[in-house]
């Protein structure tokens, strides 16, 4: 009734073995002592290492070639940059010689309106009789026509006759110039010739009297220092004097107290000059150092009412203290008395539940057959 030679399948059996190589695997992996204490997997983590270096040194040549493709294209662009620089000044290089070429302000249309030198340039009416401009329609001249022509000939002629006379006078009056000139160079040098004589005489005559004056002038200041040394002589004993009678009677020798008082308030003194405390100074510093005296002993008669009053505070708190350390430790001996009472209750229902483990819970105890199917399968 039942067909069991059936064919087996291959992909069932394929998937049988597979499964059951994968289960090898996995218990010697999870079964190997080493590698379940430390937890390492070795072989994984040489894959992950080589793995992590494959993907550095990939990464590493991924880099390398884009730098250098950064580099081609940095100089690249350099070299495009510096021909479009070179391509522009190629281009105003011929935009300069262009416009110097073909377009000069003399070469613009308008160039007659603004032309600085227009009336230089221009042109009168007529220039002459033979001025082409001159045509029938400007009515300046016709044919065969010379109207002035004799007294264009005889102004001519006065003028030619007026030309030579004004020549040949002024001629005559440079001759009578340069005679002129000449003696009066002639005169000037006598002149300058007497006048250096005369200037010499006279400079003689003036080093002489400055030589005079300057002897004279020396005796005089002579004397005058000689003047003003006496004088010098008696003020200076007359201050020696004075300074040994300042010394004698001024207030260094006579102890004067008032000098001593400083500037900068009575309470202070110039330490050069002070002689002494005088006898109220004295009397005033022993009335201080009494009241002091006085002073400091009610001061420490106060601190002596404080001490003890403080020490009294001090003992009330300790006894205080006291107090409140035995009644705490009262407290703990009735909290421990407590405590041990609860312990001993609950090692009493420890024991007990113990007790029952043993006799009623745990009656089959495991054999050694128990403990060896363990650790057969990785699941």
């Amino acid at each position: 009734m039942y067909k069991l030679d059936l064919a087996v399948d291959p992909k069932q059996t394929a998937a049988i073995e597979r499964r059951r190589n994968a289960e090898l695997q996995r218990q010697s992996r999870i079964f190997n002592v080493k590698n379940r204490i430390i937890g390492v997997d070795r072989p994984f983590l040489d894959n992950q290492v080589l793995d992590k270096k494959t993907s550095e040194d990939r990464e590493r040549l991924w880099h390398e070639a884009h730098d250098s493709e950064n580099l081609r294209y940095v100089k690249t662009a350099q070299l495009l940059e510096a021909q479009e620089q070179e391509r522009v000044r190629e281009l105003n290089k011929e935009v300069d010689e262009y416009r110097l070429r073909y377009q000069q302000p003399e070469n613009q249309r308008e160039f007659d309106l603004w032309d600085p030198d227009m009336l230089k340039k221009d042109m009168p009416a007529r220039v002459s009789d033979d001025d082409p401009r001159c045509g029938p329609s400007s009515l300046q001249k016709f044919a065969g026509e010379d109207l002035n022509e004799k007294a264009r000939n005889k102004f001519q002629q006065q003028e030619s006759r007026k030309w030579l006379t004004a020549q040949r006078m002024e001629k005559e009056r440079a001759e009578r110039d340069q005679k002129y000139a000449d003696d009066l160079h002639h005169k000037k040098e006598m002149e300058l010739d007497a006048r250096a004589l005369k200037l010499a005489e006279m400079e003689e005559e003036a080093r002489r009297a400055i030589d005079t004056a300057t002897l004279n002038y020396n005796m005089a200041l002579a004397a005058e220092q000689a003047a003003v040394r006496d004088v010098a002589r008696r003020q200076e004993t007359d201050e020696n004097y004075a300074e040994i009678g300042n010394h004698v009677y001024g207030d260094i020798l006579t102890e004067n107290p008032e000098v001593a008082v400083s500037a900068f308030g009575p309470h202070r003194v110039v330490t050069d000059r002070w002689k002494g405390m005088s006898p109220e100074q004295l009397e005033a510093i022993d009335r201080e150092r009494r009241r002091q005296l006085e002073e400091n002993k009610r001061r420490r008669m106060k601190e002596a009412q404080d001490e003890a009053e403080w020490d009294h505070q001090r003992i009330l708190a300790a006894r205080a203290a006291l107090a409140l350390q035995e009644k705490e430790a009262e407290e703990a001996r009735r909290l421990r008395q407590e405590l041990d009472n609860y312990n001993n209750q609950l090692a009493k229902e420890q024991l007990s539940h113990q007790v029952y483990l043993d006799k009623e819970v745990y009656t089959n105890p495991p054999t050694a057959q128990y403990f060896l199917q363990f650790n057969t399968s990785s699941r």
